[in-house]
C-alpha cells in the first residue's frame, strides 16, 4: 500500500489537538465518575441488550460483573488519560473503539440504536473518531508520543 502524505495546515493541527483532548477528557470523566459511584454498574446495561443477549447476559453474571465493571470503570479512565497525555495514542484509541462497540451493541434494536437514530448514534461516531485518532499521528501534536 502506498503511503500518501498530506499537508496539513495549522488549523487542522489545532482541530487534531481539540478532538483528541475532548474525547480524552469525556472518556476520562466517565471512567473517574463510574470510579467514585460506589452503586455504579454495567449489570441493568448488560441485561437490557438486545443484540447478542446471551454474550452480554453472560458478561452480567453474578461471577462476572466484578471483572466487567472493573474493566469499564478504569478502562475508561486510562484511555482517556492516555489520550489526553497524548501518550500512546494509537493503542489508547483503538481500546475505546472496542468500548465503543461493546457499548454500541447492546443498546442496537436493529437497525435502530436509540428511538432517534438509525444505524448511527452516539457510539459509532465516538468510535470513528478514535479510529482517526488511531491512524493520524495526534499523539505528536502536544502530545507525550512526540517524545517517543
Amino acid at each position: 500500500m502506498k503511503k500518501i502524505s498530506l499537508k496539513i495546515d495549522d488549523g487542522a493541527i489545532v482541530a487534531l489537538l481539540v478532538l483528541r483532548l475532548s474525547l480524552g477528557w469525556l472518556l476520562f470523566y466517565a471512567g473517574i465518575t463510574k470510579i467514585f459511584d460506589a452503586d455504579w454498574t454495567a449489570a441493568g446495561y448488560l441485561a437490557g441488550a438486545k443484540t447478542f443477549p446471551a454474550l452480554f447476559h453472560w458478561f452480567a453474571l453474578p461471577v462476572n460483573i466484578g471483572w466487567v465493571n472493573f474493566v469499564n470503570e478504569w478502562g475508561l479512565a486510562l484511555v482517556g488519560l492516555l489520550l489526553l497525555l497524548g501518550l500512546y495514542t494509537r493503542y489508547a484509541a483503538i481500546a475505546g473503539v472496542v468500548f465503543m462497540a461493546l457499548y454500541y451493541l447492546p443498546v442496537l434494536d436493529f437497525p435502530y440504536p436509540n428511538a432517534h437514530s438509525f444505524l448511527v448514534d452516539e457510539h459509532v461516531i465516538y468510535a470513528l473518531v478514535l479510529f482517526f485518532l488511531a491512524f493520524t499521528e495526534s499523539g505528536r501534536v502536544y502530545g507525550l508520543d512526540s517524545r517517543r
